[in-house]
């Protein structure tokens, strides 16, 4: 029962779990489950221990089929995990079982059997005997494959058994005439009210004293809206490894001792060769395979693919003339100008006219090649007639996959389209509209734009930090660490050091990626390590080189949020209740809204057409008390004053428009029986997840 109430209260949270493939978790026997140093349970649900091993590999599938990262890998099996195992507790509560015809409706309704062709009966449907024939078969011959299907068998009888779980509770989930009829009466009845708002901003806060004690008591009186996780926060200084002026001095080095041919003695041959440069090799491709930390790119570029900075050189570049070096991000290039095109990128639009028959048609198309034609024609002439409706015409009119984009294909090279298209485009002055047939259909081209593409070969090397950089990075950091140790400081060892010290606040368990950090679970752990205190510091290695210095600065434990991190919500809140007994006091002998307006300078506002449903008020906002105070009023009656959301208010009620009687009010009925139902999955687990006693052991391991 305490399920069923806490759905009808929350019902209105609808948020989106993130499914999982049935398949990934019932396969036995693939997965070792190697990697865990402990046998203690990942975690424990209402006294079931969850096997770490079979959460490894959950994680392990995730990552495998879905590229998900560490985190969301472990947050999404600890989810999954969770979940199956309270709605198990459930079903073996209420005794809930699963018969063969059960599992057979359930494999028939599946599509990974449904649309299996070696289970299918001559008129395209499921065929259970098919299906039973296969089992029987791969019993025999492949007794690995029958036992994963007894894995397999288990999990879809487990999840017929939560599916009827689901539906045992939506059939309580039911909604009555006269709920209907409210419904309908409380959304059609209308109200015309008029009001004057005195905003609690005419109070400056700084008049307002709240104490710490006030916050807590507003905490302690309101728990659910703060309720936090444990956090932690730090405060750090990053050391980073980033190359110094002498490493890029050496590095300008390098790179001008590859652009000339020089002689080296070979050891093999005993006789000197000549070991061609970067300004005279007849090899680019191979020069650059073994001289570049880039590869050689074959492809020629339009001018916005290079760096704003260094575009207009390159592309002013005669053929075979270099450029640089320049530092571009990390690299230091140098370029040479290997060929130009004019005119060699274009972007064009197109309307595109299919038929029957044509290459790549969608079936719904059923116009004859010569209608499609006489459509073509019709199409160029709007075109050319009104050519800034180009985009227009495409998105009504074309077949192409390209007309929700008003026909846009881009920016291409020669030889990406068809030949006659393409032959349209490049022979075509910008601005040309025509018409072209190709094995598609026909097509009505505009030629929206053209630009110089060029071809540039470029050798670059990285700017990577020398092992003398890293040596006095390290240096540095140990020092720093020393000097910490000595004062406890954080903020005034760093200003000896000329370093910034940085903050992060609101760590989490489970965190792993930090801003500015990437994998730094280590971190974590030791921030939430029961023996790291307040003040304490840590040196750790930065995942891109360097290191971060961190000192704990803050903890917070699982329960009710501190007074320091609750006043961010709690303040303006207690404020506006002050502010509002002081309003009332100023204003309680007025007693119609023309002396309440006027002696506090402000106007009548009037609203029409509310109803019971929306809390919204215009020109007030949400205001529920305005509603409810205003459909409780007599007409032409007027309100006390009403403590609002955003100010202090005064009601009149104008007038009061009845909803016309209905022949059925039973669409009103099921649209609330809909809401009751609605995410119905999600709301169960979240109120069972409320009621349970969950321990969780994930940092343990991760």
């Amino acid at each position: 029962m305490a399920v069923l109430g806490n759905l009808r209260k929350n019902s209105f949270v609808l948020i989106a779990v993130i499914g999982m493939a049935l398949f990934a978790f019932v396969i036995a026997g693939v997965f070792d489950g190697s990697g865990f140093q402990s046998q203690d349970p990942i975690g424990i649900v209402n006294g079931n221990e969850l096997s770490a091993p079979d959460f490894r590999n959950q994680m392990d599938v995730l990552k495998k089929s879905y590229n998900f990262n560490d985190l969301q890998a472990l947050t999404t099996a600890w989810d999954e995990s969770v979940r199956s195992e309270l709605l198990s507790q459930q079903v073996d509560e209420l005794g809930i079982g699963s018969s063969r015809d059960h599992l057979e409706f359930f494999l028939a309704q599946n599509p990974a059997f449904n649309s299996d062709q070696r289970f299918l009966n001559d008129a395209g449907l499921f065929d259970v005997n098919k299906f039973s024939n296969f089992i029987a078969e791969i019993k025999e011959l492949n007794p690995q494959s029958y036992s994963q299907w007894n894995s397999q068998e288990k999990e879809f009888n487990k999840q017929i058994m939560i599916n009827a779980y689901f539906n045992l509770v939506a059939s309580g989930l039911n909604s009555t005439y006269f709920e209907g009829k409210n419904q309908y009466l409380n959304s059609n009845t209308l109200a015309n009210i008029s009001f004057v708002k005195i905003p609690y901003s005419t109070i400056n806060d700084s008049i307002i004293s709240v104490k710490n004690s006030e916050i807590n008591s507003y905490v302690k009186e309101n728990p659910e809206d703060f309720e936090q996780k444990s956090s932690r926060s730090f405060d750090y200084v990053m050391f980073n490894e980033s190359p110094s002026k002498a490493d890029e001095i050496d590095l300008r080095r390098k790179i001008n001792d590859l652009l000339n041919e020089k002689e080296e003695y070979n050891q093999v041959s005993k006789l000197n060769e000549v070991i061609p440069g970067f300004l005279s090799t007849s090899d680019l491709d191979f020069f650059l395979s073994e001289n570049s930390d880039i590869a050689y790119d074959t492809v020629f570029r339009p001018k916005g693919y290079f760096s704003s900075d260094h575009a207009q050189m390159i592309f002013n570049l005669e053929n075979n003339n270099t450029y640089g070096p320049y530092m571009d991000g990390e690299f230091l290039k140098i370029s040479k100008m290997l060929n130009k095109r004019r005119n060699g990128n274009v972007r064009a639009s197109h309307i595109l006219v299919s038929y029957e028959g044509a290459q790549g048609a969608n079936p719904q198309v059923k116009r004859s090649k010569n209608d499609a034609k006489k459509e073509a024609d019709r199409l160029l002439k709007l075109a050319r007639t009104n050519p800034d409706n180009f985009s227009s015409y495409a998105i009504d009119f074309s077949d192409g996959p390209s007309k929700s984009n008003g026909g846009d294909l881009g920016f291409f090279q020669d030889g990406a389209m068809v030949k006659p298209f393409n032959d349209f485009v490049f022979s075509n002055r910008v601005g040309r509209i025509g018409l072209v047939e190709t094995d598609f259909g026909f097509h009505i081209i505009k030629v929206v734009a053209k630009e110089d593409v060029v071809l540039v070969g470029t050798l670059a090397l990285k700017n990577i930090p020398s092992e003398r950089t890293s040596d006095s990075i390290f240096n540095t950091a140990s020092k720093f660490e020393i000097e910490l140790a000595n004062t406890l400081n954080l903020e005034q060892t760093a200003k000896s050091f000329d370093f910034e010290v940085k903050s992060l606040n609101n760590i989490g368990l489970l965190d792993h990626d930090l801003p500015n950090m990437e994998n730094q679970r280590r971190l974590v752990q030791w921030l939430f390590n029961e023996e790291t205190e307040i003040n304490d510091f840590k040196r750790f290695d930065l995942s891109n080189g360097g290191y971060v210095i961190a000192q704990l600065t803050d903890a917070n434990e699982e329960g009710l949020m501190k007074s320091n991190l609750a006043s961010i919500s709690v303040l303006p809140t207690l404020r506006n209740q002050k502010k509002a007994k002081i309003i009332i006091g100023n204003n309680k002998k007025f007693k119609n809204l023309e002396d309440l307006a006027s002696n506090n300078n402000l106007e009548i506002l009037n609203v029409s057409a509310l109803n019971q449903t929306s809390p919204i008020v215009a020109q007030a906002g949400f205001e529920p008390k305005i509603i409810g105070t205003a459909f409780g009023l007599e007409i032409n009656s007027i309100s006390n004053l009403i403590e609002g959301e955003t100010g202090v208010y005064m009601v009149k009620l104008n007038s009061l428009k009845n909803a016309d009687e209905i022949e059925s009010y039973t669409p009103f009925e099921n649209q609330l029986k809909n809401k009751y139902r609605s995410n119905i999955d999600f709301n169960i687990v979240q109120s069972l997840k409320k009621s349970a006693n969950i321990t969780d052991n994930r940092n343990d391991y991760y």
